[in-house]
C-alpha cells in the first residue's frame, strides 16, 4: 500500500507544570469529542507545555472555544502514513530534499500493525510546494 499524506495543523498551550494539570486540558477535548492525530508535551520554563495535531480543526477550535482554553496556531505540517518498510521515512525525506524543501521538524514512529507515521513539518512559506510533492490538493487560500 503507498504512503497516504494529509497537511496537518498543530496547536500548543500552556499549563502548570503540576500534576493533573495535562489531564485536564485533554479530558476538556476528550468530553468535546476531539479526535488528536498527535500529543506531546515538555516542561520549560517551569511551565508544561501541550501540543496538539487534531484530527478536524474547526471541532478542535469550538472545543478550545467552549472550554476556555487558551491554545495557539503555531504550524503545518504533513502526517504521512503507510505501511512499515526500511526507508519509509527516508523516501519521502527524499521528496522534499529533491524539491529544495527545508523539513524543520520531524516526528515519527512505528503504528503498530506494521505501520509507520511521520509527521514532517515545513516553513508556511513551503506548504503548498510540499503539498504539491506529496500530491494533495489543499483548498483555495489554505496553504
Amino acid at each position: 500500500m503507498a504512503d497516504h499524506a494529509r497537511k496537518v495543523n498543530y496547536y500548543s498551550t500552556q499549563v502548570p507544570d503540576q500534576p493533573g494539570a495535562a489531564f485536564k486540558v485533554l479530558a476538556a477535548l476528550v468530553s468535546s469529542g476531539v479526535n488528536l492525530l498527535a500529543c506531546s508535551g515538555s516542561q520549560r520554563d517551569g511551565l508544561a507545555w501541550i501540543d496538539v495535531v487534531p484530527d478536524d480543526d474547526a471541532a478542535f477550535s469550538g472545543a478550545v472555544r467552549e472550554a476556555g482554553l487558551g491554545f495557539a496556531a503555531q504550524k503545518s505540517g504533513f502526517l504521512i502514513q503507510g505501511d512499515d518498510r526500511p526507508g519509509a521515512l527516508a523516501d519521502n525525506l527524499k521528496k522534499f530534499a529533491d524539491a529544495h524543501i527545508n523539513v524543520t521538524a520531524i516526528d515519527a514512529m512505528v503504528a503498530g500493525a506494521g505501520r509507520w507515521a511521520a509527521i514532517l513539518w515545513v516553513d508556511a512559506a513551503d506548504v503548498p510546494r510540499a503539498a504539491d510533492v506529496l500530491g494533495i490538493a489543499l483548498p483555495p487560500g489554505k496553504g
